[in-house]
């Protein structure tokens, strides 16, 4: 695969490679030289929030949830 750099420097990241190593659009990569080679590497972004998103399987409203943990009356 080949990729052209622009007048800015920049260059697009074949779509059939982007998928085969799961980038994706706001993925950071580390560039450096190797060798007389450009390496780009895959940064993992921690997002403290990303990781825990969607764990708890909560049937309820956040408000009525929220209020069941404050000890309100009528919250379940």
């Amino acid at each position: 695969m080949k990729a052209i750099v622009s007048e800015k420097g920049q260059i697009t990241i074949p779509k059939p490679l982007r998928d085969r190593l799961g980038i994706r659009p706001g993925q950071i990569l580390e560039v450096r030289e190797e060798a007389g080679r450009l390496v780009a590497t895959k940064q993992s972004a921690e997002d403290a929030v990303g990781r825990v998103h969607g764990i708890l399987k909560v049937r309820r409203r956040t408000d009525r949830l929220m209020d069941s943990l404050r000890g309100k009356p009528d919250a379940v």
